[in-house]
């Protein structure tokens, strides 16, 4: 029961000790001005340069599939090999292939004989001249010299009139027969450029047997296997040409006016940090993307040794020919509060404290937009502890560039 007056007690001591240092804290704190170590607001004409991130894209990329059916006999190239263009890459069974080709070449030597041709290029000059019409032709000559003798015989009251109506019947025949020959000849020119070109196409087929890639490349994927019974438009190899390698980075679209095609980019990836690659700005897109507010640049890499993998994460650094004078403060100098930049300008023996717009960002230092005019001086130390009207006393301190050091 004593316990509890005595808890009591000890709790009003505490809350009577803490009162008596508090205005003592606060005394120590308001002891006198806050030492600060003064920067000036100096101008410089910089070169505006573009710095974006992206990622490499290969110059081109490419599927190749089986255009015929049949299982696949070799397979010829893997991941990652180098190949050349026309190089062989796999070879799908032939067999069909060559027996439907010798088909269509026998078909197709029938025809040329009816024609009375000898070779796939010879033509037909005359169609008079074909051997089938040159035969109706006779016919028809023969029965239209018969016509006209037994004619003569009837008239002279010689020959009877059976004999000419016979002889009228086998000339008509004749005459339709030619003009049917003349018919079915021209028919057999168009089933011959048929069968010439049905040949072709057989021949394509068998050559594409023969799988081939289309240009110098790397294999990105194969998908064939020796044995594989593949149809038409079964993926085979996937090639990638790296040599240039496409680098596409977004820019903000207030910096159209700066970027230009021909300008040239500095390029650093993660895996070579300490290399730069230089690649030339060949494409820029017309758009923008109106989400972002950015539209894409592209810039062509040379990469013979194939270091430069696409897909990579990269950053550009282009620079522009805009010139411009601006006002620059060290970076240790402005102060991020509440969703905000400030600077601390010094005002005498006390300081102001405002919003800043920054811009682009230069070693130690960085670019004042709006918020400062050159020549102030603005507190670079203790900026925690600083505010509009804040006393202050401005000490020496060592020079910028030792301020980022330390």
């Amino acid at each position: 029961m004593k316990s509890a007056p005595l808890f009591a007690l000890a709790v009003l001591a505490a809350a009577l000790s803490g009162c008596s240092r508090q205005p003592a804290a606060q005394a120590k704190q308001e002891s006198g001005p806050v030492e600060v170590r003064a920067a000036a607001v100096t101008s410089r004409q910089i070169q505006r340069v573009v710095e974006s991130v992206g990622t490499l894209y290969p110059y081109d990329e490419v599927v190749i599939s089986a255009e015929i059916d049949g299982p696949l006999q070799q397979v010829s190239a893997d991941l990652g090999d180098a190949v050349k263009e026309g190089q062989v890459l796999a070879r799908i069974s032939d067999e069909e292939q060559r027996y439907l080709l010798a088909q269509n070449e026998a078909q197709l030597r029938q025809s040329l004989e009816r024609l009375g041709l000898k070779n796939e290029t010879d033509r037909v000059r005359d169609i008079r001249e074909t051997p089938e019409t040159r035969r109706a032709q006779a016919d028809l000559f023969d029965a239209e010299q018969r016509f006209k003798r037994v004619r003569e015989l009837v008239e002279t009251r010689i020959g009877s009139q059976q004999d000419l109506d016979q002889a009228d019947a086998r000339y008509k025949a004749m005459l339709a027969t030619y003009d049917s020959t003349l018919n079915q000849t021209r028919n057999l020119i168009q089933e011959v450029e048929r069968f010439k070109a049905s040949l072709d196409l057989q021949r394509k087929k068998l050559r594409d047997a023969t799988v081939r890639a289309p240009y110098a490349a790397r294999v990105k994927e194969r998908q064939a296997t020796v044995g594989q019974y593949v149809r038409a438009n079964t993926p085979l190899f996937t090639l990638v040409k790296t040599d240039p390698i496409r680098l596409r980075v977004e820019i903000p679209e207030r910096m159209a006016p700066w970027v230009r095609e021909g300008q040239i980019a500095d390029v650093v990836v993660e895996a070579y940090a300490d290399r730069t690659f230089q690649g030339k700005i060949w494409r820029i897109s017309p758009t923008v993307d109106q989400s972002k507010r950015t539209f894409l640049v592209e810039a062509l890499i040379q990469n013979p040794a194939g270091e430069l993998k696409a897909g990579s994460y990269a950053k550009a650094r282009v620079k522009t020919s805009k010139f411009e004078q601006i006002k620059l403060v060290p970076f240790r100098a402005v102060n991020y509060v509440l969703g905000s930049y400030k600077a601390y300008v010094i005002n005498g023996d006390s300081v102001e404290a405002r919003e800043v717009k920054l811009g682009d960002r230069f070693e130690q230092d960085v670019e004042v937009i709006e918020g400062v005019r050159e020549g102030e001086r603005v507190a670079d130390t203790q900026l925690a502890r600083l505010d509009t009207g804040v006393k202050v006393r401005v000490v020496a301190g060592p020079p910028a560039g030792a301020r980022g050091a330390e």
